[in-house]
């Protein structure tokens, strides 16, 4: 796409926006980027440069390996996210809600910028759960994620649960593990009833959650994609766009 193609494209957007009421957005890894988290399949993801670091989000290996789960609390202390901030990315989005466009807002990250950027937490769905939570895997004892980065600070290597001795996790989806039916089926609705659907930073190919921008298609939504990398569902697209997120998303989303 040349440039000037870009640029028409966007304002083709901006207009659809403009003239939409029900505005749906499902992000994916790609919009936190700029705030210094990185991706995960991505050229500098962190899958694709550690593979092995892929088994910290597996159910099996976490439950199974106490040497997992011994990594993965060293990789959450050590996570960009405590210090990321939104990125223009993230803010354009918190506008478009204060402009009233926004109907739903399905992430599948676990950072919550998009709640510190401005977005309603009615508004957004966390198809994967949030990291800033702590679950416990036998009892379901919940509690902030910060308490339990305190005591592995403090030289706690597999922080137990206080309550009943299971193995505590980060409140996300974990591959092999349960997406929860409610979430995923309010995620497939706000699809159904868009008029605009945008999938910005996602490889749509986690599913259920792909799903939604074929389901937002086939019931009349106007569609894009703004992804840096190719998607599987690119030709599905009104309109698809590999430019830097934090640069276009604010002009696509800003009032025409």
């Amino acid at each position: 796409m040349t440039k000037s193609d870009e640029l028409a494209a966007i304002d083709k957007i901006r207009g659809w926006i403009q003239a939409a009421q029900r505005v749906v957005v499902l992000t994916g890894a790609g919009i936190s980027t700029d705030s210094g988290i990185p991706d995960f399949r991505g050229p500098n993801g962190v899958w694709t440069k550690s593979p092995a670091a892929e088994k910290q989000s597996d159910i099996r290996y976490y439950m199974a390996d106490p040497a997992v789960r011994k990594a993965s609390w060293r990789s959450r202390l050590a996570h960009p996210a405590w210090q990321a901030k939104p990125n223009p990315g993230h803010l354009a989005l918190a506008a478009l809600e204060r402009r009233g466009k926004l109907h739903a807002l399905i992430t599948q990250n676990i950072d919550e910028l998009h709640q510190a950027a401005g977005n309603s937490a009615a508004r957004v769905i966390e198809v994967h759960g949030t990291m800033r939570k702590v679950v416990c895997m036998r009892c379901g004892w919940r509690g902030p994620m910060e308490e339990t980065l305190r005591r592995v600070e403090a030289g706690e290597e597999d922080p137990p649960c206080h309550s009943c001795g299971g193995i505590l996790k980060s409140a996300t989806i974990s591959f092999g593990q349960a997406l929860v039916p409610e979430v995923i089926d309010r995620a497939m609705r706000a699809a159904v009833e868009a008029e605009v659907f945008l999938a910005i930073g996602t490889s749509l190919q986690v599913y259920p959650v792909a799903g939604t921008l074929p389901l937002a298609r086939d019931a009349g939504a106007k569609t894009a994609i703004l992804n840096a990398e190719a998607t599987p569902m690119d030709s599905l697209a009104h309109y698809r766009l590999s430019g830097p997120i934090s640069e276009i998303l604010p002009a696509i989303c800003a009032p025409a």
